[in-house]
């Protein structure tokens, strides 16, 4: 199942949205149609499902819909806010948190 880390804090609205990553205290901003997909990402039980309500709520294919949400979780995912649940993820955190450099 797709999810955001526990460090991620998404702001999410119609009109678009955001996602604090508390390790950077970096904010990644949204479109409308990137924020729809996050907020149906979350709701659903897989990325079909949510590819399935972005066609109906967009009124597009099934195909584009399904590139358009796996390009959102893919962005996500390299941005290292979101993974999709088999390897959560864990940065290492050095003193007073900050991050081991490799």
């Amino acid at each position: 199942m797709w999810q955001l880390h526990e460090t991620a804090h998404p702001v999410l609205t119609d009109e678009g949205g955001a996602i604090l990553d508390e390790h950077t205290g970096r904010w990644s901003y949204l479109t409308p149609t990137a924020s729809a997909a996050v907020m149906l990402l979350l709701a659903s039980t897989d990325q079909q499902e949510a590819a399935d309500q972005f066609a109906e709520r967009y009124g597009i294919g099934a195909g584009q819909a399904a590139a358009d949400v796996r390009a959102v979780t893919e962005t996500l995912a390299v941005q290292g806010l979101a993974h999709d649940g088999t390897k959560p993820a864990r940065r290492p955190r050095g003193y007073w948190g900050k991050r081991w450099r490799a």
